[in-house]
């Protein structure tokens, strides 16, 4: 939804945006616990500079409500398709 945003706000419009999720839990001392979360996304934008979509994925990443609720290492790698 970040991404969606972000893109939209740029005024990028994609046509697919596809994310997989890498979960890494833990048993810490609380109990298990997610320490780090991967995101693996492409993205299909015709016509989209390489500049303007790195521009809206890193504010997506850096402006994510569910990052912001995680205790843990978020981390992304980014894939324009166009």
């Amino acid at each position: 939804m970040a991404m969606s945003g972000q893109l939209g706000g740029a005024g990028l419009v994609a046509e697919s945006i596809n994310t997989t999720a890498t979960v890494t839990m833990e048993k810490t001392d609380a109990g298990f616990t997610i320490t780090e979360v991967h995101l693996d996304v492409t993205v299909r934008i015709p016509g989209a500079s390489q500049e303007a979509f790195e521009t809206a994925a890193n504010n997506a990443k850096a402006g994510c409500p569910i990052s912001r609720l995680l205790n843990a290492k978020i981390t992304m790698d980014a894939k324009l398709e166009s």
